[in-house]
This record gives structure tokens, C-alpha cells and sequence, in this order.
């Protein structure tokens, strides 16, 4: 009989659920069943909890405590599934709420019911009631403010606490419900602010004399609370009689307010609340604590500064005399929505951001999860920036919270739906994790732990597993605030809100290049002349790019090339501008503007297809940039070839279906949301449905035109296509009396108008690789293909049709002629070695023959060592030696023929994954040199300028061109070994 080590396998189910001292976790465990009555051999159910818990360790310390000290209210917590989730929560969450409820056990009542939202007034009532407060005239008075009264408010809140809490932690998804939970932390404050108020009214006999109106600013004005936070204040004063003079109620109202906040900071037995904070009144400190409402509207009118406005933007009457607050609030609103067009307001609004970052301490600087680059005021900033600029006329806008501002910025089209969606992301996941390191001992701190235990908890909180996923995500999401953030709070200064009709809100000449320069334009002077241009006027266009341009030029410095960009922005807004649809893109389309500004400060590739063709911008408004397959592309330019009777004007529409999926695989291509080996894909589709298309449309043209096959070979044939690569070809016909001749003439007239430079880049049906090469006919019968192929073919040609494949036209015809040359590329007995040592011989002499004199071969991405060419010859090396017995190395595909020889073991892991890694940096470098530079070529460029755009389209960063001469010669350097050792065999 076997025994089962109970103890062993509670151990193990408490170390599944995320303890970390099992020891001490296994005593916890077994004094919680004990004393509930359950066994402690076995978990009973309610210990699954643990697992969402921040701190499973901690859980149990303190459920241990609790079930000692009230046994049977744990029992009755845990033996329900809900109330057993928000406990175990919760203990694991916050030590000082497990202390709480621990001292004060009858608070768990708040767990047991369902804690719902409670109204402001349901709080304030409550709190109200706790401090035995009574109507007194027309106020609220509750008993003298000794130490029982004030206890009893500091352990009520704290009973909130304990119910608010439970509610968060207990929610599925902790970032859906912030808003809501920092609402009702401030409807807390203000019930704790107005209970106070009712205590330092007992010890104040003359407080009938003034009216005192407590208003909330900051987080507390806006709704958006913290767990542990200074509750910010303004106070204003009035005498609540004609015989009570004003000096007499500001000083009745000064004791009251500052016996308010001695309540709200003190410390007892019973613990504190939080610190009063009065320093965003008039003249801050310095000034007095409490004013009247004539003297709050003779300072605002006359000596406040811009942030102060800023700060008043979140102003909400909390506590005393709301109807005072009221007035004081609509006093100083028309103020608040004025502000936007004060002298300075934008530099000093920047430069108070900045000198908030720069007053953090270095060691504090990664952590700051409210404070620094990339954090919570940063999203806060951004909204309201944009809501005191564009507020003044769209009253939308006028809310004082971040995630109600940035949804009404975005129903207003000041900002994309997209980057308020991640502004709001960021912001309620920063937010979650601001709450999650205050509750842990409630204490005012907005840092990321620096400890190990702090940072899983902090993980645990927000559905990770590690520190270094903490980290990770902290640090991608303040970067994408910080994005958002410049490209609002930094763009550049020309006209900042087109909507807006005030020339001061413009800046002059000299401040703009100075902007400009400071964005990364080199040429201040053309690009003021380009904006000039494109924001000079009334017309319905120019008020759109106006609008536009701030964003724009964000948005193009974050590209390689941002002077070419804006260069192009030009001439295409100036091809399309009066266009309606590119107006109503521009305007309402939020991705599109970002895209077209990112692709024209990347590609002369993709700036070339606009100016020749401006309507191919359409591409852009599309959600779905994934390029087109093949039957797509077919059905539409046999459609549109249909329409026309005359062949050029067929193929010349055909070739516009193929200009726009260019321009689509361009843009794909440039944004990142395709790979390499899909554009391959995905340009061998472009070139074989346009090939096929064009040649339905000519072949209309003859009369009982002759069936025409295409085989594709070389890269086309591969599926491997680059954006320089020609077509290369072989044409077959049918045995037919006269099939040659109209074949010839066919294919003569395909090539021509393919080739021809257009709208669109010229596509080259290159036949060079057919029998006889240049001498050979260009087309021939299947018969001649099978005659010269069964007694004339060379080495090198069973090589190059190991590409072969089905390019476009008669399928019948295509798939006969590779049936017949499958004996050739895939021969039975495989390579002799004087097969194998004519393929080195002519390896050896492309690579002394065709590299450029005086360019480095090390830089020839084809050509050089570990290069395509190397890599390719290695594949088809071992698919000539075996494919003939091995039917998996059939491909046409360069890394599947890899994959092939991986599986069948020529090649080692190792070795396959450096071939298949410098294939695919080379061929990714290579399409992006053509996509950056506009032509094509096969070295890295040397120019400094040039290098460095390709390095930051390739995502590499600003002056990152070495790093990328150094990641390709490495890749080089190991390809190239295993070329020595696979295809040289030394």
C-alpha cells in the first residue's frame, strides 16, 4: 500500500498558487483549517483564490490572524465563492486594510455584501451619521471634534476603504473599473472633508457667521482619486449676513478650514486619512488660506499665472457652502477657457513639464509612475493641453477628468481614436498600478517597487507573472505615452488650432524654422516654404492641412527622412488637395495622415508611385493593409480590362491595379506589418496575375491566337520577388500550324507594353534563362522545349530550373513543360562530381566577374560571402544532389528547400539557422535600400545620409548605420561558413 504524504502535496498545490515561503505558507494554511474546522491535509476550495492574489504569502499570514480572531465570520467569508475571492484579495493586496480588519473585524461585513458603488450622498450620510452630526440652522454641526468623533471618521473611512478596495481587487479586469473606483474615492474625500467640517463647527461657536465653500482641485476635483493622496483645496469665504463684515468671516473661515485639515492629517490610535493640501490657492503658501470671492476675482483677473488656469480647469465645489463653490467654479470658468490664448501659454505650460521631469532624482527617474517621462501626468498634460486650446469654442470639452477628456477629444477629432484609445490604456493600466503599490501599506508613493517581492505583487496585481514583465510592460507603455505625448505637447508651432481664427496663436517665421530645426529638418528654409504653401489661404483644403500640418510634421520627423517627406507631402497635397475624398481621408481618416507621413519620409520608392499617380493615396484609408492575393488581383484587372476594347488601354488599366497593390505592399512593407518573405509572396502574386491579365488582354488583340504558356524562373519562379527583381521567364506554345509566329508577336507586344516606363514601374519579362540564352528564339513549341532539354541541356540549366514553376498563362502548357525537365532538376542519381565541380567553377567566377571593382565584397548583399548567392547555390546544391530520391526537397522556395534539408539532415540546426537567417536580413535589406532610395541595388550604400535612413526604416533608430554594417557582416561571417562547409565541403 502506497502513502500519500499529505502534507508534500499541499506543499505543491500552495507553491502552484504562487507562495514563495512554503514553510511558513504550510503553518498558515493548517492554522486557518484548524481553526475553521476544515482539514488541513487537503485545500478545501477557497484557497484557488490565491491565485489571482498580488501576494499569496501574505494572504494567508493574515487570514491566519483573522480566522484566530473571528473564526467564524472567516468561515462564512470563505464558504462563499465571491466573498471568499474579494477576501483572499484583498489580504494579499493591502497589509495595512489585513491589519484593519484584523483590529476591526466587523468591517468584513463590507466583503461579505456585494460592494457596489455608493452614491456621494449614501457616503456622506454615512459619514455624517458616524461623527453625530445634527442641522444647526442651515449647518451641519456635529458633536466636539475630540478624539472619540474624529476616531470614529478615521476608522469609517477606513471602513470605505475596506469596501472600495475589496470591489477593485475583485475585479476580473482591474483596468475597467479604475475610473469608477477613483470616483468614489473622491466622493469619499468629499464625505470625509464635510464630516470634518461638521467636527470643527462643534468647537467654533461663531461659525454661523461665515459661509465656507471647500473646493476640490486636482485629482480630487476631477474625480480621479488616489487610495493614498494630498487632497488639493481652494477655500472661499463669504459672511453669511449683512452684519457680518468680510474681514470676520475670512477669519471664522480660516479656523474652520484649518481644523479641517488638522482632522483629515492627523494620527491617532485609530490611524490618519490623508494631508489637506491649500498650495494651488493664490500666491500659494504664501497667500492667505482662505479668501473672498471678490478677492478670488480680483487675483484671477489681475495676477494669476497660466498654470493656475490650468490648475482651475479641474475646480468642483467638495464640502461646505456648495452653492458658494458653484459661483466661485462659473466665476472663474470663462477665465480657465481663455487661457489657451495667453501670451506664453504653450512654452510655459512645456517648460513646467519639464522642469517637473527634471526635478525627479535620477535613481527615482525609471520609477516614476506619475511624475516621469512617459507616466501618468504626461497623459494628463496631453489632454489638457488640447482641452484648453480647442475648448474655447467646443464646450465638449470642458470636463475636468483625463479619460472623459481624452474620449470627448476624440469624439471631437482633436485627437485619433487610436491614440486616445492607448492614451486611455496606458493612463487606466498606470493608474491600476499607481492604486496597487498605495494599497499595499496605504501610503502616498506613485513608484514602481525596486524590490523583487514589491514588483511580483505589483505584477500579480495587473495579470503578469514577473518582475521583468512588470518592468517590460511599464516601460513599452511609457513609451507609447511618451509618443502621443510629444507629437501633441511638442508639435511645432505654425498654426497650433485651425480652427481657431487669431494670429496669435500663430508663430512667426523665425520661431517656426527654429521648431523645425529642433524636430530633425535640416532645411529650415524649404520647409517653412512648404508650409507656407500648404497653409496659405481660405480654401476648404488649406483650413485641413492647417489643421493637419502640427500632427504632420510630428509625425514626419519621426521618420528617416522627414525634409523629403514634408517635400512630398507637398506635392501630393497639392495634386489631390481640392480632391473631396482625400479632404474627407485627410479629415476623418485618424490612420491615414500618420501613415501618409511615415511613408513619404521613408520611401522615394513609394513618393516616385504618388507623384506619378496622387489617387494611389487611397491605399492608405484602408484598415487592412495586407496586400492582396493572387485571385484577387486576377478577378479585379480581368475586370478592368474587360472595360476596354483597345489592348494599351487594357494592359494600361491592368498596370493601374498593379500600381495601387504596389503602393499597398510599399506601405505594408514601410508600417511593418508584413515580413519578408510575405512580400516575396505577395510581389510574385502582383507579377503573375499582371502578367496573366495583360497577356488575356493582348492575345484578344490576334486573330485564333495560339495558347501561351509562362514558366516563371529565377526569383519569380521562387516566390522570392524583390521589389528590383525583373520577370524572368521562359514562353512556351502549342504544335499548332502558325502557333510561333502570333506567339512571337503576342509575346513581343506583352513585353513592350509591360516594359514601358509609366505611372507605374516598368515590369521586364526577362527570357534570358531560355534554351540558347539571347541567340534561342523567344518562343518555342513544347516540342522544341522537350527536344533540346532531352539532348542539349547543361549543368547550369538544371540548376536554374530548380525554380521553374507555373508563371502565368496556359496552365496545361506550363505543367507539361516542368513534367518534362522534373528528369533534369531532380535527377535520380544526383550530382556527378563533374556536375558538382562545374557548379564551383562557375560560383567562383560570378563572384570575380560580376562584383563592381572597388566595391567591398563584404557589402555585395548577392554577391559577397554568406551573401544570397551563396546561400541560394547551397540549397540548390542539395536539392540537384537529392531532391531525385527525396521528394521534400521539390520547392522552388530558398528557405523551404532549408527547412527540407534541416529534416532530412544535410544540414544541421545550427546550420540552417544561420543560412536561413542571412537570407532573409539580406533579402530584407535589400528591399528596403530600393524602398528608401528609389532604385534598386545589391551593395549597401556608402553614403552616411543614405545609411542612416535605411538603418531607421529598418526600426534600428537614429545613427544606427554602423550597428547595421556590423549585424550584416556578421550574418555574413556565419552564413558563410556554412557555405565552406556545405557547398565548398572544405
Amino acid at each position: 500500500m502506497v502513502t500519500v504524504d499529505r502534507k508534500s502535496s499541499v506543499t505543491v498545490d500552495l507553491l502552484r498558487l504562487g507562495v514563495m515561503d512554503t514553510e511558513a505558507s504550510l503553518a498558515h494554511h493548517q492554522r486557518i483549517a484548524e481553526t475553521i474546522g476544515a482539514d488541513p491535509s487537503r485545500l478545501t476550495g477557497w484557497e484557488h483564490h490565491l491565485e489571482m492574489s498580488c501576494d499569496p504569502d501574505l494572504a494567508l499570514d493574515t487570514l491566519a490572524d483573522l480566522s484566530q480572531r473571528s473564526p467564524q465570520l472567516v468561515v462564512d467569508l470563505l464558504g462563499d465563492e465571491d466573498s471568499a475571492c474579494r477576501l483572499v484579495r484583498l489580504l494579499g493586496a493591502s497589509s495595512e486594510l489585513g491589519r484593519h480588519l484584523v483590529a476591526h473585524p466587523d468591517d468584513l461585513a463590507e466583503i461579505a455584501h456585494d460592494p457596489v458603488r455608493r452614491s456621494r450622498d449614501e457616503i456622506r450620510d454615512d459619514l455624517l451619521e458616524v461623527v453625530g452630526a445634527h442641522e444647526d440652522g442651515e449647518f451641519l454641526v456635529a458633536e466636539r471634534p475630540t478624539g472619540p468623533a474624529a476616531d470614529r471618521l478615521r476608522l469609517a473611512n477606513r471602513r470605505h476603504l475596506v469596501r472600495i478596495a475589496s470591489r477593485d481587487v475583485g475585479a476580473d479586469d482591474p483596468t475597467e473599473v479604475v475610473e469608477d473606483i477613483a470616483g468614489e474615492l473622491a466622493d469619499l474625500a468629499d464625505a470625509v472633508v464635510a464630516a470634518a467640517l461638521a467636527l470643527t463647527r462643534a468647537d467654533c461657536p461663531d461659525h454661523a457667521d461665515a459661509r465656507l465653500a471647500v473646493i476640490a482641485m486636482g485629482k480630487c476635483g476631477a474625480q480621479e482619486l488616489n487610495y493614498i493622496s494630498d487632497v488639493d483645496v481652494v477655500h472661499v469665504a463669504e459672511p453669511a449676513r449683512e452684519d457680518v463684515s468680510a474681514a470676520r468671516a475670512v477669519d471664522i473661515a480660516t479656523k474652520l478650514a484649518a481644523s479641517v485639515a488638522r482632522i483629515c492629517s492627523a494620527h491617532s490610535g485609530a490611524g490618519s486619512i490623508w494631508q489637506v493640501d491649500a498650495a494651488l490657492r493664490p500666491e500659494g503658501n504664501a497667500g492667505p488660506l482662505v479668501r473672498t470671492m471678490d478677492s478670488m476675482r480680483t487675483y484671477y483677473e489681475k495676477w494669476a499665472k497660466n498654470w493656475e488656469f490650468q490648475a482651475l480647469l479641474k475646480a468642483r465645489p467638495m464640502a461646505g457652502d456648495l452653492d458658494l463653490g458653484q459661483r466661485f467654479v462659473e466665476m472663474v470658468s470663462p477665465m480657465v477657457w481663455q487661457v489657451g490664448e495667453a501670451e506664453g501659454f504653450v512654452p510655459e505650460t512645456r517648460a513646467m513639464r519639464t522642469r517637473v521631469v527634471s526635478c525627479i532624482a535620477t535613481r527615482e527617474k525609471g520609477r516614476e509612475i506619475k511624475l516621469g517621462a512617459g507616466g501618468l501626468r504626461d497623459v494628463e498634460f496631453t489632454a489638457q493641453l488640447l482641452q484648453l486650446v480647442h475648448g474655447r469654442q467646443d464646450e465638449s470639452l470642458r470636463v475636468r477628468a483625463t479619460l472623459p477628456a481624452l474620449r470627448a477629444l476624440a469624439a471631437g477629432g482633436y485627437i485619433s481614436r487610436g491614440a486616445a484609445e492607448r492614451l486611455g490604456e496606458a493612463y487606466r493600466l498606470q493608474r491600476v498600478m499607481e492604486h496597487r503599490v498605495q494599497m499595499f501599506r496605504l501610503r502616498r508613493t506613485h513608484l514602481l517597487p525596486d524590490d523583487e517581492p514589491g514588483l511580483r505583487r505589483l505584477a500579480r496585481a495587473v495579470g503578469l507573472h514577473t518582475p521583468d514583465e512588470v518592468r517590460g510592460v511599464w516601460t513599452a507603455t511609457s513609451k507609447a505615452v511618451l509618443r502621443a505625448h510629444g507629437q501633441v505637447f511638442y508639435s511645432p508651432v505654425v498654426e497650433a488650432v485651425a480652427r481657431i481664427p487669431t494670429e496669435d496663436l500663430r508663430m512667426g517665421p523665425e520661431a517656426a524654422k527654429v521648431r523645425l530645426g529642433a524636430l530633425g529638418f535640416h532645411d529650415e528654409d524649404a520647409g517653412l516654404r512648404h508650409i507656407e504653401a500648404l497653409t496659405s489661404g481660405t480654401s476648404r483644403a488649406v483650413r485641413i492641412q492647417t489643421a493637419l500640418m502640427p500632427a504632420m510634421l510630428a509625425w514626419l520627423a519621426d521618420g528617416p527622412s522627414p525634409d523629403n517627406g514634408l517635400l512630398a507631402f507637398r506635392q501630393v497635397s497639392e495634386a489631390l488637395g481640392e480632391s473631396p475624398w482625400y479632404l474627407r481621408a485627410m479629415r476623418d481618416e485618424g490612420a491615414m495622415a500618420q501613415r501618409l507621413a511615415t511613408v513619404l519620409s521613408t520611401s522615394r520608392y513609394a513618393v516616385d508611385v504618388l507623384t506619378r499617380a496622387p489617387e494611389t493615396v487611397q491605399v492608405l484609408v484602408d484598415d487592412d493593409l495586407t496586400p492582396l492575393d493572387r485571385d484577387d488581383l486576377t478577378r479585379q484587372m480581368y475586370a478592368v480590362a474587360r472595360r476596354h476594347r483597345d489592348v494599351e488601354e487594357a494592359v494600361e488599366a491592368i498596370r493601374a491595379v498593379r500600381r495601387r497593390e504596389l503602393f499597398r505592399i510599399l506601405v505594408a512593407n514601410i508600417l511593418n506589418v508584413t515580413d519578408t518573405l510575405r512580400i516575396g509572396r505577395a510581389l510574385t502574386d502582383l507579377t503573375g496575375a499582371t502578367i496573366d491579365a495583360a497577356l488575356s488582354a493582348v492575345s484578344r488583340g490576334v486573330e485564333d491566337a495560339p495558347p501561351i504558356g509562362i514558366v516563371a524562373m529565377g526569383r519569380w519562379g521562387g516566390q522570392e520577388l524583390s521589389y528590383g527583381s525583373d520577370a524572368d521567364c521562359l514562353f512556351v506554345v502549342g504544335d499548332g500550324p502558325g502557333a510561333g509566329e502570333k506567339a512571337s508577336r503576342i509575346v513581343t507586344k506583352l513585353r513592350n507594353l509591360l516594359g514601358r516606363n509609366g505611372a507605374d514601374p516598368a515590369l521586364i519579362l526577362d527570357a534570358d534563362l531560355r534554351p540558347e540564352g539571347r541567340s534561342g528564339p523567344m518562343v518555342r513549341s513544347l516540342e522544341s522545349y522537350r527536344k533540346y532539354y532531352g539532348k542539349w541541356s547543361s549543368t547550369w540549366e538544371s540548376q536554374a530550373l530548380l525554380r521553374a514553376s507555373h508563371g502565368a498563362g496556359d496552365r496545361d502548357l506550363t505543367t507539361a513543360l516542368l513534367e518534362c525537365v522534373d528528369n533534369l532538376r531532380y535527377p535520380a542519381d544526383g550530382l556527378t562530381a563533374g556536375q558538382l565541380a562545374e557548379i564551383r567553377m562557375l560560383k567562383a567566377r560570378m563572384e570575380s566577374e560580376r562584383i563592381p571593382r572597388g566595391v567591398d565584397p563584404r557589402r555585395h548583399l548577392k554577391l559577397g560571402p554568406g551573401g544570397l548567392s551563396d546561400i541560394e547555390w547551397t540549397a540548390q546544391v542539395i536539392q540537384l544532389q537529392h531532391a531525385g530520391k527525396e521528394p521534400a526537397l521539390r520547392t522552388t522556395s530558398t528557405i523551404k528547400a532549408l527547412d527540407a534539408a534541416l529534416a532530412a539532415d544535410h544540414v544541421d540546426e545550427e546550420q540552417h539557422q544561420e543560412l536561413c537567417d542571412s537570407w532573409l536580413a539580406a533579402s530584407r535589406l535589400r528591399n528596403v535600400i530600393m524602398v528608401v532610395r528609389g532604385r534598386p541595388s545589391d551593395v549597401i550604400p556608402s553614403d552616411s545620409i543614405d545609411l542612416d535612413v535605411i538603418a531607421r526604416a529598418l526600426g534600428m533608430g537614429r545613427g544606427a548605420s554602423e550597428q547595421l554594417i556590423e549585424d550584416h557582416l556578421r550574418h555574413g561571417r556565419r552564413a558563410s561558413k556554412v557555405v565552406d562547409a556545405v557547398f565548398w565541403n572544405q
